[in-house]
């Protein structure tokens, strides 16, 4: 139960907090949990309690929760110019340094950088890219955006039209014109007797009937995640972006990858594109890109996006868009030093090294009865929960197995998180040998525990 000592870390928390994507009954029952600071993958809270945050706090806290090179990154760009906008002509040193990293690190060989404080307002921004793109070239009507089922790209008005989950419907969301394919999870979707490449081939074909029936002319771009991230880190099926991309070429229709979560090593290289073996037109990046040390977004254009939002904003002699925080000086430090940890300091080859041991572990628990799938890329995985294995019957809903599992995970000393009826796991890059098989110790114990009374 929790403390709900009026004086309480959790009842002040409950009590000038309005929560977001929380599980109120949690709250009720088991009270918030209120962290103080953090050492490597672990994090602890006002009690003394120590978490191992399998989380990476919220997928971002890649290099972990004290990282010396970033606090010290940090404090140097404040102590030498604290802060400014990119606005007007007029932008940090620092920002003009990221830019040219972000591109020198990208797929593409030139391009630009346009910058957010979130990979939901970059994602929202790519939109207005769009947009403002072809209308500025006499197409006016090209304003639809295709993105997929289950698929999440933000929590704005648009980017929340994009999401392709269900409870945006609270809000009389989507808006118009926002039009969602089906997941691309094979174990779910596919149909009986279909193999995974029957299932690639018929979402190309899905593809294909979605253009006809919307007009290719109506149509701005596709979005989307190479792993669906809180979808339920989901990868794509083999052949599958090999598939649409094409498909898209042919109709002149933009194809961004929004790497919020599969950016700079999630799955296993620089980016998921790359680990899947597309070149977008362009890359939503958040997240990892500060290793989570400042909110900051970016959306990398592409040398043909860019060359054409370029030429139209010139026509009107200006982006009428930005944030006042874009390209922040001290966001912009964080990142460059973000960088170079992931992709000079061993995180990457981390990744690249116990990526065997991590599919293990999480094979060894599908093993259970009660486990249907499991499944993942790189450092993000889930496990999906079944009442019945061979039918892939989920459990009830009312039961909320999953939230049962992550609370009796956080009774152990592990966060971990529920999506759906899936637990994922995104662990830090900077987690070792020893630290990932406390995950898995931990996590078994806790589906032993849950299964017992649910199953």
């Amino acid at each position: 139960m929790p403390d709900d000592t009026a004086s309480s870390w959790e009842a002040r928390a409950s009590a000038h907090s309005f929560y977001g994507f929380t599980d109120l009954p949690t709250i009720r029952d088991r009270g918030p949990v209120i962290v103080t600071h953090g050492t490597g993958p672990y994090v602890v809270d006002v009690h003394g309690r120590r978490y191992l945050d399998a989380n990476s706090g919220l997928w971002n806290m890649v290099a972990g929760f004290d990282h010396p090179g970033l606090i010290a990154a940090a404090k140097a760009q404040y102590d030498r110019f604290p802060g400014y906008h990119a606005f007007f002509g007029r932008m940090s040193d620092q920002t003009v340094m990221l830019s040219e990293k972000l591109i020198e690190v990208s797929p593409f060989d030139t391009g630009r950088v346009f910058y957010t404080n979130s990979g939901s307002e970059a994602n929202d921004s790519l939109v207005k890219m769009l947009w403002f793109l072809w209308a500025a070239e006499g197409q006016p009507e090209r304003r639809k955006i295709l993105t997929r089922k289950n698929g999440y790209h933000g929590v704005t008005a648009v980017s929340a039209s994009m999401t392709g989950k269900p409870y945006n419907s609270v809000f009389g969301l989507p808006l118009e014109g926002f039009v969602h394919l089906t997941c691309p999870h094979f174990w779910r979707e596919g149909l009986q007797g279909e193999t995974e490449a029957d299932f690639t081939a018929r979402l190309g074909r899905e593809l294909e009937d979605v253009i006809a029936r919307e007009g290719a002319g109506t149509i701005a771009g596709f979005v989307a995640e190479p792993v669906l991230g809180a979808g339920g880190a989901i990868p794509p099926p083999e052949g599958y972006f090999r598939t649409i991309a094409p498909i898209l070429r042919r109709h002149g229709i933009p194809l961004i990858s929004d790497e919020v979560i599969t950016g700079f090593h999630r799955t296993g290289q620089t980016w998921g594109c790359e680990t899947y073996g597309f070149t977008p037109d362009a890359i939503l990046s958040s997240k990892n890109l500060t290793a989570g040390f400042f909110p900051m977004g970016a959306v990398v254009l592409g040398p043909e996006l860019s060359a054409r939002l370029q030429a139209a904003s010139e026509a009107i002699e200006e982006f009428p868009h930005g944030f006042t925080a874009s390209g922040h000086p001290v966001g912009c430090a964080i990142a460059l030093k973000a960088i170079d940890v992931i992709l000079n300091e061993g995180l990457a080859e981390n990744v690249r090294s116990l990526t065997p041991r991590f599919e293990a572990g999480l094979a060894r628990l599908a093993g259970h009865p009660n486990i249907g799938e499991w499944r993942g890329k790189g450092f993000m995985g889930a496990l999906e929960a079944v009442a019945d294995k061979p039918t892939k019957t989920p459990f009830d809903a009312a039961l909320s197995v999953s939230e049962r599992i992550a609370n009796a995970c956080t009774d152990q000393g592990l966060i971990c998180r529920p999506l759906g009826q899936s637990i994922v796991l995104c662990p830090p890059f900077v987690i070792t040998e020893a630290q990932m098989d406390e995950m898995f110790g931990k996590l078994e114990r806790a589906l032993d525990q849950v299964f017992a009374e649910v199953a």
